[in-house]
């Protein structure tokens, strides 16, 4: 691997870890994480000169939010695992203990997929042992106080009926299956998000601000390890545990085991017991049982001394492809997705997967009836691994994709530049309701209340055929109420009102409303903060376009076919006859002194919140993205800024403060 190689890896993983830590939105499997880190780990075995304290090897991922809590230093640091995917692995590992402790037994604990959290008590007034302070994990130095949603966890002990003076204990939060599948139900009932996994739920329950909430959502936990406490309870792990067990706290499933052999044993059982646990596990974590033999085996100042994790590999199930549905989006594509017999994998049920395209559905060769094998990515998004051709029955053919929209019957062809197929009729209501859907979204015009439902039924009884058509309806305001289309007379009303209102949006939010491919809100920004006018944007060239910043030659293609379309030239004439601002105003204060140059905000600042921040940086002409890069200009860092500025130390970045951002705006 060469250096450049090596650091790309780096930001991959770096970009994971926050999705993964702080974010709780993972948007690979773990098994494709782990993939990542052995390349790592290989590279800088073979390249140690290569390895700085900022490497993902070298630290833990969690960032602490104080948005959720305030800030609390651990008084034992909160590491990670060390992780290992052969049983060769857990063997070598096994006999280098052995080596020098011939005498060392091993405790084999099931690896919860959860989140971790420290217990701290202290003796109080009465002489009692009461829970002072509960803490996430967060960078493993540095996490959030939890304390008043910790006491509402049922599994939580308020007071320990133990003689010692303090006491800290480590465990794993997380939720049961049955109250996720709870949870989601209600959501649903609602109309409400669903949450994607047992595991982010939890995280995000154990942040809430309202204990309450995290009341209601029902997190448990098990202690998996004393932190700080007395002799009987830290010389020998498995004893303490039992100890605890015996005193009423929850502990984790655990077994006490001689040699590998052993071991090995109990991983396979914890293995083969996955689909009974009431909640999700990941691994299997073999630890040192006497603690005192675990500081001869440190690996890093990432990895708690004494410990492996064994990973199994990422769960996949087979089930039967029953059928596939088809719909439409707003450019006409013709979206294919599996439905196949429900099936659990990582903690939810799952019945749906995208098929993707016809080229895809013919790699798979894929037909209805066929055995498939289901995992998720990023524990998150039901993906089709493969078919089972085997036990393919007779009969069965790769699937294809019909030659007529599923929607209005209109001819379906593919795209000459991509494996999509599309509906090419101009009126087919399916690819109306979906550009509907996304002008009045948060990111375009922003009418809330104005719902899919509505909106469909608008649509199927002719009351919307194109964006324009929005704005009249209040001169059907009358029939709809009759129709109860929208509901009664002050439903009716706060819709129109609200419609109404968005003429005065930015023409930032109208021209990302328009939908065109390939230009998302950033274009949209550039060319506005550009010309500021949506008509002097009609006049300009390909060439012209693609002039502006994070404008390509595709996007250039598709805004300058679109606005010079006679059907999109009418709509936009009759937007702006309805009184739809065009026009990107001059904000106050606005200044081009940081035109050119690209931000990131991290960390917590002391005056502002990071929207504020973004938004004072694009008032002076700058421009805010996601992570650090060689692009970046300036990292702008509060407290807590954790990976982010690591990384802008070690490519050079310049970083400042609230202060030095509002200098150099000032300046």
């Amino acid at each position: 691997m060469l250096l450049e190689e090596y650091k790309k890896l780096v930001d991959t993983i770096d970009y994971h870890m926050d999705k993964y830590y702080n974010d709780d939105e993972p948007e690979i499997t773990d098994f494709e994480y782990d993939q990542l880190m052995l390349q790592l780990k290989a590279a800088e075995k073979e390249h140690p000169e290569w390895v700085t304290p900022d490497s993902p090897t070298q630290k833990i991922g969690g960032i602490a939010k104080r948005e959720a809590g305030v800030k609390v230093t651990h008084d034992v640091p909160m590491l990670s695992i060390e992780d290992v995917f052969t049983k060769e692995d857990v063997v070598a590992w096994v006999e280098k203990v052995k080596a020098v402790h011939p005498d060392a037994k091993f405790s084999v604990e099931a690896k919860i997929d959860g989140l971790s959290m420290t217990l701290r008590y202290e003796k109080d007034s009465q002489g009692k042992l009461k829970l002072k302070l509960a803490e996430t994990r967060g960078d493993g130095l540095v996490g959030e106080d939890v304390t008043e949603n910790a006491l509402v966890i049922s599994d939580v002990n308020k007071y320990l009926d133990l003689p010692y003076e303090s006491l800290q204990l480590r465990g794993e939060v997380y939720m049961s299956h049955e109250d996720f599948d709870r949870y989601n139900e209600e959501q649903e009932i609602a109309g409400g998000k669903l949450a994607a996994n047992p595991r982010n739920l939890a995280a995000g329950t154990l942040r809430q601000l309202d204990a309450n909430i995290t009341k209601k959502r029902g997190l448990k936990m098990f202690v998996f390890n004393v932190q700080q406490g007395p002799d009987e309870l830290t010389e020998s792990h498995c004893k303490g545990l039992d100890i605890l067990d015996e005193h009423n706290v929850p502990v984790v499933f655990h077994r006490i085991c001689d040699n590998a052999e052993d071991i090995l044993s109990v991983i396979d059982e914890i293995g083969e017991k996955r689909e009974e646990f009431e909640f999700d596990i990941d691994g299997a974590v073999v630890k040192i049982d006497q603690v005192v033999y675990r500081a001869d085996f440190s690996t890093s100042a990432k990895y708690t001394n004494g410990h492996i994790a064994y990973k199994y590999p990422p769960e996949e199930k087979e089930t039967k492809l029953l059928d596939v549905e088809l719909s439409v989006g707003r450019t006409g594509r013709v979206n294919p997705t599996a439905i196949f017999e429900p099936i659990r994998l990582c903690g939810t049920t799952v019945s749906r997967a995208t098929l993707h395209n016809q080229d895809f559905i013919d790699e798979l060769n894929i037909g209805i009836g066929d055995t498939i094998v289901v995992y998720k990515s990023g524990e998150i998004i039901p993906k089709i691994k493969e078919v089972k051709h085997d036990k393919r029955p007779d009969g069965v053919n790769t699937y294809k994709i019909p030659s007529v929209c599923p929607a209005c019957g209109g001819p379906v062809s593919r795209d000459a530049d991509t494996a999509d197929m599309k509906c090419s009729n101009p009126s087919c209501p399916a690819q109306l309701e979906r550009h509907i859907i996304n002008f009045v979204s948060r990111d375009a015009m922003d009418i809330r209340g104005f719902g899919e439902v509505y909106i469909i039924d608008l649509v199927r009884r002719g009351y919307i055929k194109d964006i324009a058509d929005i704005y009249s309806l209040k001169d059907k305001r009358d029939e709809l109420i009759e129709e109860g289309i929208i509901g009664k007379e002050k439903n009716t009303d706060k819709l129109l009102g609200v419609i109404e209102s968005s003429k005065e949006n930015d023409a930032v939010k109208l021209f990302t409303g328009f939908g065109i491919p390939n230009v998302g809100k950033a274009a949209a920004k550039a060319l506005l903060g550009q010309f500021k006018d949506i008509e002097k944007i009609m006049e300009l060239s390909e060439e012209e376009l693609m002039q502006v910043n994070d404008i390509g030659e595709i996007s250039a293609k598709s805004i300058y076919d679109y606005l010079h379309d006679p059907v999109n030239i009418d709509i936009i004439g009759r937007l702006k006859a309805a009184g739809v601002n065009m026009v990107e105003e001059e904000k106050e204060g606005a200044t081009d002194k940081l035109s050119g140059l690209t931000f990131v905000i991290t960390g917590t600042l002391p005056t502002m919140g990071r929207k504020e921040a973004q938004e004072l940086i694009e008032l002076n002409g700058g421009k805010c993205a996601g992570s650090v890069s060689k692009k970046t200009s300036y990292l702008v860092a509060g407290e807590a800024a954790g990976s982010k500025l690591d990384k802008a130390n070690s490519l050079g970045v310049t970083v400042l403060d609230e202060e030095g951002l509002l200098s150099l705006i000032n300046s």
